[in-house]
């Protein structure tokens, strides 16, 4: 195998012209090997394998320095850098990210998990290097449908007039984004594309940067001559290379949206052999109650920022939609801005996404929403612990980040029942700026209120003494068995209760617990600094009351096994059933 001999970009330029393509699908076997069997992202790698190889023949990494946009398209420069093992050794998967990774190689110089971020961290790279008085290519990846984001066009204004020296950005166009592509920009490629990049409207030239473009994509040798006419260069330049996304797997190339990521799959029919379940889902029930909710009410519309299957909205659920839906490409901040004024109209808008990515909208949320008390509904994906565990992916964040804005009104459901309410109740409601978080556990099944615009009422689910435990969330299913087990092990039934909401305090049942009852236990699925139980705590300060939170630690997790961060965490129902008896002693 020619992938034997290549450990390093340098043992890659000792091969000829000709034997790359035999590189390529070995490359490609790698890539099988491992999504077949851990999944991962799988059209923005198989499509990327011919330009990575180009790439890396024509210059000097780790000198010459490669940024990645969101870096899922990364797979095949690892393996040129020293880490095939992590593709063709099933032992050895677990070393590798899905992402570029710093601590991994001196070949990545960014963790990247967020899109439309590389022209502006490889434009600062250019500008360090250039301070320093240092001569190296600096090379930023990005694909077309990245280019829709903010960021990415802030940087490619600044790198057309305000760098005069190297800076080579690589615009991967494969028509798609994960969905299909959505903005003013597109139809610009589309031009582009056709004219074979002679067109005379040209939205990177408009920028003030040089461009050449390149229709074989998928070709290496094309390739390289193109990257060798820009290596060395001068000036800021942008070379457009048209490129198939899944290229090499037929079932990958005739549908782009739904290999885009992949769990394990059998290669011979495509079917997944990663076992769903048979339950109920979230994300089922989400798209079922958009769908219906759309055809009886057309004052409601979908506002997302090209995620529209973190909630289960595939092309089939989209084109029902019509022009209740909205796609606002990869711009979190317009997506939240776009709604409010949806909202101020009348109208009924329902942003989704995952909360890793709603991040980026803070702003937008405190400013455009909240300030102006907008009824604008955010509803998230991937929010809990047991969800998305690569380090640029984590939702554990959202409720520090989010309860603390003022106006917000923050909802943590902990049945179907209730989350459906809540939906109903914040789509109907005109005084108040909601975001609700999708549970991450399996489907539970509860009584729950209708009503919910007596904010920040707690409710008691079971009346006891001594020890009362307030379960947020998704994680109100670890309070009913943290109490089922008090009862057993300590002899009395404590108080569990359903906090329903996470940016306020029911202060009047707080103060009730006081009379009788000693500690308090919180539990919630995010960090525990700035989060729900902290609240808590602090309302407790002056007062006897104990209170013990448990929630995560104020960190960057990576690629770990949720029930093992869990006892790590000391939040296993034995860990902190061994708490209580701590607490409950000590003070007899």
């Amino acid at each position: 195998m020619i992938l034997d001999k290549i450990n390093s970009p340098a043992d890659l330029k000792k091969l000829s012209v000709s034997e790359l393509p035999a590189l390529a699908q070995e490359i490609r076997e790698g890539l099988f090997n491992r999504l077949t069997k851990i999944g991962g992202h799988f059209g923005p790698n198989f499509g990327f394998v011919e330009a990575t190889i180009a790439l890396h023949y024509v210059f000097n990494s780790p000198k010459d320095k490669f940024v990645f946009d969101v870096s899922h398209q990364s797979y095949a420069h690892k393996m040129l850098t020293g880490r095939k093992a992590g593709y063709f050794d099933d032992k050895r998967f677990s070393e590798d990210s899905g992402y570029t990774n710093h601590d991994e190689s001196e070949h990545d110089f960014f963790d990247i998990g967020h899109t439309s971020t590389s022209i502006a961290l490889a434009l600062g790279l250019a500008k360090g290097r250039d301070i320093l008085g240092e001569k190296e290519n600096i090379i930023a990846v990005i694909g077309d449908g990245s280019l829709s984001g903010g960021e990415a066009m802030e940087a490619l204004s600044v790198a057309g007039s305000e760098l005069n020296s190297n800076f080579i950005i690589v615009v991967n166009d494969n028509e798609m984004a994960i969905a299909e592509t959505h903005g003013g920009i597109y139809k610009n490629l589309k031009v582009l594309r056709e004219s074979n990049g002679k067109a005379e409207n040209n939205w990177f030239t408009v920028f003030g940067l040089d461009y050449i473009y390149e229709e074989n994509g998928n070709d290496i040798a094309s390739l390289i001559k193109v990257f060798e006419k820009v290596r060395d260069s001068n000036h800021p330049v942008v070379v457009h290379i048209h490129t198939q996304k899944g290229k090499g797997y037929e079932l990958a190339e005739k549908d782009k949206e739904g290999w885009h990521w992949c769990v394990p799959f059998d290669r011979a029919t495509g079917k997944p052999t990663f076992k769903f379940g048979n339950g109920e889902s979230y994300f089922g029930m989400t798209s079922q109650y958009i769908i219906e909710k759309a055809k009886k009410d057309k004052d409601f519309i979908v506002v997302t920022p090209a995620m529209p299957m973190s909630v289960g909205l595939g092309p089939k659920e989209r084109e029902i939609l019509g022009t209740q839906y909205i796609d606002t490409g990869i711009a979190e901040e317009a997506a939240v801005a776009i709604a409010s004024g949806i909202a101020r109209r009348g109208a009924k808008p329902l942003v989704v996404t995952n909360m890793t990515f709603l991040q980026r909208a803070y702003d937008q949320i405190s400013q455009d929403v909240c300030i102006n008390k907008t009824p604008v509904t955010m509803l998230m994906n991937y929010t809990s612990f047991d969800g998305l565990t690569d380090v640029t992916h984590l939702g554990i964040f959202g409720l520090a980040a989010f309860t603390n804005i003022p106006n917000l009104v923050v909802l943590c459901p902990s049945s179907a029942e209730e989350y459906i309410s809540m939906l109903d109740w914040s789509l109907e409601q005109k005084e108040n700026p909601v975001l609700i978080l999708i549970p991450g556990n399996q489907v539970t099944h509860r009584p729950a209120d209708k009503n919910y615009n007596d904010l920040n009422r707690f409710i008691i689910e079971e009346q006891g003494e001594k020890v009362a435990v307030i379960a947020l969330g998704d994680f109100f299913q670890k309070g009913q068995a943290l109490t089922a087990a008090i009862k057993e092990k300590c002899g009395f039934t404590p108080s569990l209760i359903n906090p329903r909401f996470a940016s306020g305090l029911d202060k009047e049942l707080l103060l009730e617990l006081e009379k009788d009852h000693e500690l308090v236990i919180t539990l919630e699925d995010g960090i525990l600094e700035g989060g729900f139980g902290q609240k808590i705590a602090s309302f407790y300060g002056p007062d006897k009351m104990l209170v013990k939170n448990y929630g995560l630690e104020k960190k960057f997790y990576d690629r770990y096994q949720p029930e093992e961060l869990l006892y790590d965490s000391g939040m296993t129902c034995d860990q902190i059933l061994e708490d209580i008896k701590k607490c409950i002693e000590g003070r007899t």
